[in-house]
């Protein structure tokens, strides 16, 4: 019996996770489409001035799927560090370390906000119950206390998301703050879970890389610098259009998976989703985000690998300096600073000089006394179109009827970040690839084993 086809659509992580280990188990005949010449998409590296640069802030957490992880180390080798967390949030105009840590917080933590948090929590028992729809609001400031919030988490996601908090789901504080509870944050504190990540040398790109590599070297197709244009029905499966300048190819599939995003997908499938199925598309949401990169003549400008800001007077989210992040002294005499600064699609921010944002970050540095040491060399400006999911209140419904569209098409599987709108990890990503390929055996797809798999996807928590 011959091996089924199978197109993988996007090479981010879930893309080239699957493309891996299909042909590592022997699974399927493997050809995988990338729009962008490179994989890895908001989760890939470039190089600049013998700099490696990544699309923002990224770090592979401790929490990382046993599995996952011994392929990640054996795939990398001594290229994939184990490093221990040094970020700084500004709190009140306060710097703590990131992750939180006992004496530094009893030095650092301003003394009124201190007391607050502690009014809360004596405040919680017994605990208030008031009947309402729960929101990104509601459920955090009822388990982390008005102060936690209102200084820190509500600020941090109106820049995050460009929404208020209390428009935001429900879902999104449980997907998206792991410190959730009073509890879990005293045990962060106090214990030493999150305090260490790896990291690979050559920016946290060379993982999706490395999964490529293998992924080629056993057999796998990969075409990069192809996007996709058309998924069309047919007698005997499904046909596959991807263009790349004036050039069109049709690659023919028994199995389509997935990882762009379920908007794009309704998109470009024939024959087309009902009317109800694109107006529901037309109402998700991701936010963007645009990346300044300021290049400077200095070794290293701070030991920090990433600051936090949440207040609303900064533009930025986080700056990062990745050097940091592995450790490295090379190249001798440049580093570079990465500055997240999230936005919409064709607003000011999104539209702004190179010039103008190096001028909006320097400001920002100086305001909260981290000046940068001279001006930078070279200013670099990334925009990320989809950054992040927005999981606005009732976004479910219509994402409900997306994601039944797509699972009642034969062939048809949507997973990864994208391809189920999950604001999630590369570690969960890679996780979902992997659960896919297990789903595939002699006998077909096994979607009972899959529903399974979709139900533990829902309990993936976001790891700062």
């Amino acid at each position: 019996m011959s091996k089924p086809h199978v197109v993988v659509l996007g090479g981010g992580p879930a893309g080239v996770g699957a493309a891996y280990q299909l042909t590592r188990m022997d699974r399927a005949v493997v050809t995988l489409l990338e729009q962008h010449p490179t994989v890895g998409g908001n989760a890939g590296s470039f190089r600049v001035d013998d700099l490696c640069l990544d699309y923002g802030s990224h770090r592979l957490h401790h929490a990382c799927d046993a599995e996952v992880l011994r392929d990640i180390s054996s795939l990398l080798g001594d290229d994939l560090a184990r490093r221990e967390r040094h970020g700084r949030i500004r709190l009140r105009g306060r710097w703590l370390h990131f992750p939180l840590k006992p004496l530094d917080l009893f030095v650092h933590l301003d003394r009124r906000f201190a007391a607050g948090a502690a009014l809360d929590m004596l405040g919680r028992f017994p605990p208030k119950r008031v009947a309402r729809e729960e929101t990104f609001a509601s459920v955090l400031e009822s388990s982390l206390g008005r102060t936690i919030c209102q200084a820190f988490y509500f600020p941090y996601a109106r820049k995050i998301w460009g929404r208020a908090p209390a428009e935001l789901s429900a879902i999104q504080a449980r997907r998206r703050v792991s410190a959730g509870t009073l509890t879990k944050l005293v045990g962060r504190v106090f214990g030493s879970r999150g305090s260490h990540f790896y990291y690979p040398k050559r920016g946290y790109g060379q993982i999706s890389e490395a999964y490529a590599e293998a992924a080629r070297a056993q057999g796998a197709d990969l075409r990069l610098g192809w996007r996709v244009s058309r998924v069309r029905r047919v007698a005997d499966g499904w046909e596959v259009d991807a263009t790349r300048d004036a050039e069109t190819v049709t690659v023919p599939a028994d199995y389509v998976w997935s990882t762009i995003p379920l908007t794009v997908l309704a998109q470009v499938c024939e024959p087309a989703p009902p009317r109800q199925v694109l107006d529901a598309a037309g109402t998700i949401e991701y936010r963007a985000m645009t990346l300044v990169y300021l290049l400077l003549d200095v070794d290293q400008f701070r030991l920090t690998d990433a600051h936090y800001f949440p207040e609303m007077s900064v533009r930025m989210t986080r700056l990062s300096e990745p050097k940091n992040y592995f450790g490295l002294r090379e190249p001798s005499g440049r580093t570079a600073l990465c500055a997240e600064i999230p936005c919409a699609v064709g607003d000011e921010i999104w539209n702004m000089s190179d010039e103008r944002l190096c001028d909006l970050v320097s400001d920002d540095l100086a305001r909260v006394d981290l000046p940068l040491p001279g001006k930078p060399y070279r200013v670099l400006v990334r925009r990320l179109r989809q950054a992040y999911p927005v999981y606005l209140r009732g976004y479910e419904v219509p994402f409900a009827a997306l994601d039944a569209w797509a699972g009642s098409l034969p062939g048809i599987l949507t997973f990864g970040r994208q391809g189920l709108f999950a604001h999630d990890n590369t570690h969960h990503a890679l996780y979902m690839a992997y659960c896919a390929v297990d789903c595939l055996g002699e006998g077909g797809f096994d979607h009972s084993k899959w529903a399974g798999y979709r139900e533990i996807f829902s309990t993936h928590v976001v790891e700062d």
